[in-house]
């Protein structure tokens, strides 16, 4: 099953629902009618001829003004030594590219280890902090399931699998994610 492109159809499809979800105030401030998601851009790293592509890059207009800005939001679902480098190295480019501010977004949806993730980068020359790159972080494994219940969020019901879950809620929570999903069909909200 091919995780990675699973999440970013889920983000697409309910990237309102997902921003609501997690971040409210920015939700409130966006208009929803004037979301367009960016075809994959690509980026290559000449040194090593990587190719790499952000998951998910929405352009959104403000309400407030006549101004826009980049939602990037990321999907790690491994536990990866220098991901917040990563996070500034696809920064970088779009705001670059686009000239606009970037407000970027990882989900951690892997399982171990249950440490906080690092939700920035730093760079230090001696005593000079020469930059720092912060991102918002949501770490699901340190999140409690439970929270999420009552939510009618299709978000909250497809991501609290990866949640802090007890072996034995296992079942209650799949038969909830179920009632929650079949609810929805049933209202044809889905």
């Amino acid at each position: 099953m091919d995780h990675d492109r699973l999440f970013k159809e889920l983000l697409t499809t309910f990237f309102v629902e997902f921003i609501e979800l997690f971040f409210p105030k920015v939700a409130a401030a966006l208009d929803r009618e004037s979301i367009e998601f960016l075809d994959k851009e690509i980026f290559i790293d000449l040194g090593s001829r990587e190719r790499n592509e952000v998951d998910l890059a929405a352009k959104v207009r403000l309400l407030s003004k006549e101004a826009y800005i980049l939602i990037h939001v990321e999907n790690q679902a491994y536990w990866q030594f220098g991901f917040p480098r990563r996070m500034f190295d696809y920064f970088a480019p779009l705001h670059r590219k686009f000239d606009m501010p970037v407000y970027p977004i990882a989900i951690f949806s892997y399982d171990r280890p249950l440490t906080p993730a690092v939700d920035r980068y730093e760079v230090v020359a001696f005593d000079l902090s020469v930059l720092q790159f912060q991102f918002r972080s949501i770490q699901l494994n340190r999140m409690n399931w439970r929270d999420f219940l009552s939510k009618p969020n299709p978000v909250a019901g497809a991501l609290m699998t990866k949640m802090n879950i007890e072996p034995t809620d296992r079942p209650r929570v799949k038969l909830e994610c179920l009632h929650a999903r079949n609810a929805k069909i049933e209202s044809g909200k889905v």
